[in-house]
């Protein structure tokens, strides 16, 4: 018996070869919450700190008066669509709860939306000053997520033509196109006027969100931590240097995100490297405006994995509206973590 191997694309059109390496990588994002066996991971934003109820629900009330936060992201834009993700939060303090409140509200779009997840979540921060010195934010989260299978926007080997290309139905057998569940997570941040050290539990009770089987979204680990110094102790408008370092676990992945960020007047820099521990991932740069009432924020991820030349790095872009509030009925100690 002998087996003959020919090349695809003597069989295929183009255009056809082209749909399947797309479908392909959507099909990776589908399959690593559908079965059991891979293990689905949340989305990331390189700019934590300009997303700060999305890391830690303790966060939510740390700037005392209210603000609005947006933020987008493009992750590997090269492939048009892949990971697209969408985020809006607000929070302020509430001197009667003696804490913060908070909700966030997050849209994850995966191949030009063929996985489509939502999520909004309710917080509340609850703050005790422990000396003068030194206070400590600890939060609980709860929320439901959906995510949803847009199976018009999915071709399949079957439906494939020779000459014609996609012209048949698929035979692939069809499962419910939604999964629905309850989240919840916990925060806890410590701080002193300059330091600052955070960690956050998310997925505590590991909901099932597969959708032909058990499968279970890991707990998220999230331990971070920085310092601000001041370039002018008598002058804290005149700028600052802080080194941070984040680290993120999800089931056997982990990950680890260190660098800086350095202020001077309105002007804000950042320079970061991504890495789990075996490979590396990311070179970031970041650069942001710091207004009283406003802040806006843009990085680049240069890609520095195996994937650099496919995927054209990511994009992320951070918003942030700050509203005045009644004058405080005693001192406030806020975080002084970074913007961005």
């Amino acid at each position: 018996m002998s087996i003959k191997i020919t090349n695809i694309a003597d069989s295929y059109p183009e255009t056809i070869i082209v749909n399947m390496k797309k479908n392909i990588l959507i099909l990776l994002a589908i399959f690593s919450i559908a079965i059991s066996d891979v293990i689905a991971q949340d989305p990331q934003f390189t700019q934590f700190y300009a997303n700060p109820l999305y890391l830690n629900p303790a966060f939510a009330g740390a700037a005392r008066c209210p603000r609005l936060i947006m933020n987008y992201r493009n992750q590997w834009p090269a492939i048009s669509g892949t990971f697209v993700t969408y985020n809006a939060s607000y929070d302020q303090y509430v001197d009667g709860m003696h804490g913060g409140l908070g909700i966030q509200v997050m849209n994850d779009r995966a191949g030009e939306g063929t996985l489509n997840t939502i999520s909004a979540n309710l917080m509340y921060s609850y703050r005790l000053d422990i000396t003068r010195k030194f206070s400590v934010n600890a939060a609980l989260q709860a929320g439901f997520t959906q995510k949803r299978i847009d199976f018009s926007k999915l071709t399949f080997g079957d439906q494939i033509d020779p000459r014609y290309g996609f012209i048949y139905e698929t035979k692939e057998q069809r499962f419910g196109p939604t999964r629905s569940f309850p989240d919840f997570a916990a925060g806890l941040v410590a701080y002193s006027e300059r330091i600052f050290v955070g960690f956050a539990a998310h997925h505590i009770t590991q909901p099932r969100e597969g959708f032909i089987s058990t499968a279970k979204l890991p707990m998220k680990i999230t331990a971070h931590g920085g310092v601000s110094i001041l370039f002018d102790r008598r002058r804290k408008d005149y700028g600052s240097f802080s080194p941070n370092i984040l680290y993120q676990q999800q089931q056997n992945f982990q990950q680890l995100n260190y660098g800086f960020y350095v202020s001077r007047g309105p002007f804000v820099g950042g320079l970061w490297f991504r890495q789990n521990f075996y490979n590396a991932d990311s070179f970031i740069a970041l650069i942001g405006l710091s207004m009283p009432t406003w802040k806006f924020g843009y990085s680049y991820d240069v890609t520095v994995s195996k994937l650099s030349n496919q995927t054209a790095g990511s994009h992320e872009l951070s918003f942030q509206l700050q509203f005045e509030c009644r004058p405080k009925k005693k001192k406030f100690r806020a975080i002084s973590c970074p913007s961005f």
